[in-house]
């Protein structure tokens, strides 16, 4: 079994070599599985040291030049070899619990695909409360975070992979379409609760409660207008580290 790690990247230098120790820690605890991997991290048109980083770190690094996350993991996955994905994002640690469930459901052979619940340190009683609404939402509902989403490549290819018209929101489109996969060839999708993944806290930080209702009401009044265009999406877009 071969295993694709696909971290997108912009100007994450101050974190992406945590992210990639993680990644290589939980999986040195987890190499009983005999599972071989490779590790890439998309460039998405950085300005830092983002991909020297990566590449000193032991990743392939690709490069994306339009800035589009959906953009970016697809073009992780076009060159992915792997049987399966794990797209994650460059702002997050990965743990050896939750690295050891992702193996177990791939082992198993009964599942299409898989997300994660999260873990946020250090962040505001408001936005601790949001985690806790989205977690319901996504463990209920079955969306995968952006943080982290695993995904059989087979499956990922047929159904489309991500669409490439949205700019926030495409882990919960994919995952619709994936569940409806797993449906037709009998293989569930779930999401992961035992191990939540951590994830930085940042946006919280630099962005006031506010500004953060202000762009959910936008994403609750009009979905797909907001989802497709990118300047109105400044919480993704804006540059903001």
């Amino acid at each position: 079994m071969h295993i694709s790690f696909i971290i997108p990247a912009f100007n994450e230098a101050q974190l992406i070599e945590r992210c990639l120790h993680s990644v290589a820690d939980a999986l040195a605890a987890n190499s009983s599985y005999g599972f071989a991997h490779e590790i890439i991290v998309v460039d998405n048109n950085s300005t830092d040291t983002t991909a020297q980083l990566a590449k000193q770190a032991g990743a392939r690094v690709v490069f994306e030049p339009v800035n589009h996350i959906a953009r970016a993991r697809t073009a992780g996955a076009n060159v992915a070899q792997g049987d399966w994905l794990i797209f994650m994002d460059a702002d997050c640690l990965m743990n050896p619990g939750l690295m050891t469930d992702i193996f177990e459901l791939i082992k198993q052979g009964r599942h299409v695909g898989a997300g994660s619940t999260l873990y946020m340190p250090d962040q505001p009683g408001w936005a601790e409360t949001l985690l806790k609404i989205w977690t319901m939402l996504s463990v209920r509902l079955g969306w995968a975070a952006g943080a982290l989403m695993v995904c059989n490549t087979a499956a990922f290819r047929e159904v489309g992979g991500f669409d490439l018209t949205l700019y926030a929101a495409e882990e919960i489109d994919l995952s619709h379409r994936l569940k409806r996969y797993g449906r037709q060839h009998k293989l569930k999708f779930t999401i992961l609760n035992k191990h939540p993944l951590e994830t930085s806290s940042r946006k919280t930080k630099l962005y006031s409660g506010w500004e953060v209702f202000g762009q959910f009401l936008r994403l609750v009044l009009s979905p797909l207008g907001t989802l497709r265009n990118k300047k109105k999406l400044p919480m993704w877009y804006d540059g903001r580290r």
